[in-house]
């Protein structure tokens, strides 16, 4: 059975990391490649790292910065923000990203997408979708961190990037955006009912449960930001909760949660003495493997 990639998502906004609360409030964290190492070293399965304000100051990522992610980090690593031309996909693949997620040039360059696809293989192009449900109940797609309105649904606008050639959809709920209440299930299933690639599910994950849940609409791949900013073992914790509930995920960190049992908020509840025990004599620091 494949497994279901965890991603840990790094936004970026004045050259900080940041965590986003509905596309309007923005808390500093700290330095990009820090929240980059960590994820990296506590068993995250890919990385997309995202300059949220690019876009708008029509920019893209230099090929510095992209080297400099690079280096903090094993897994596969996305890089998105203000790309538009085949030119970015070029230096930012060179500088060591694996893949490109684009935004407003599925609109405003679609050929970008055909072009690189035919270029580097459509494996490494994801076509990010920001989505806000309207009155009548319709998802639709907004560009530049959720102000400029594609006047299209995500389902149309995910159609549309897979035509051209793009190799997995990021769906965000901007509504659900750092509210932990939970994915908005109803919009991904219409994505994923709409194309015949991967999509990947982001916005609003608050508990590993509601990963399970989004698990169970046929994505390829769950994605949170500010859930695995909160503590350093999230990535550890939420891949055991997973894993205990039978969802097809990996967990071959050097350290487990398999022993412990986790409270309502996902955070590793008061063990007896003598597990407590038995994890000290098992536990071998990394530096020592």
């Amino acid at each position: 059975m494949l497994k279901t990639r965890i991603i840990g998502v790094v936004l970026v906004r004045g050259g900080i990391a940041v965590q986003s609360l509905g596309f309007r409030r923005y808390l500093p964290i700290g330095t990009p490649e820090i929240a980059i190492h960590y994820l990296d070293r506590w068993g995250i399965d890919e990385i997309v790292l995202l300059h949220i304000d690019a876009t708008a100051n029509q920019c893209s990522p230099l090929a510095a910065q992209v080297e400099s992610y690079a280096r903090q980090c094993q897994v596969p690593l996305s890089i998105g923000g203000g790309i538009t031309e085949v030119a970015d996909v070029t230096r930012i693949i060179q500088a060591g990203a694996d893949k490109e997620v684009l935004n407003a040039a599925l609109l405003t360059t679609p050929e970008t997408i055909t072009q690189a696809a035919a270029l580097f293989g459509n494996q490494c192009l994801v076509v990010s979708i920001d989505a806000r449900r309207q009155p009548d109940g319709r998802c639709m797609a907004f560009t530049h961190a959720g102000t400029r309105p594609t006047g299209l649904t995500a389902r149309q606008l995910a159609q549309r990037a897979e035509t051209l050639g793009a190799g997995e959809i990021f769906i965000t709920s901007i509504d659900r955006d750092g509210s932990r209440q939970g994915y908005d299930l109803e919009l991904i299933r219409s994505v994923v009912e709409a194309v015949h690639i991967p999509v990947i599910a982001c916005g609003g994950a608050g508990r590993p449960e509601h990963m399970r849940e989004a698990m169970r609409c046929g994505v390829s791949a769950v994605a949170a930001a500010n859930f695995f900013h909160f503590t350093e073992h999230s990535v550890i914790v939420v891949k055991h909760a997973l894993k205990s509930s039978g969802a097809p995920v990996r967990l071959d960190s050097y350290v487990t949660y398999q022993n412990f049992t986790l409270d309502q908020d996902s955070r590793a509840a008061k063990q007896p003495d003598e597990v407590l025990e038995a994890l000290r004599f098992h536990y071998i620091p990394e530096e020592r493997i």
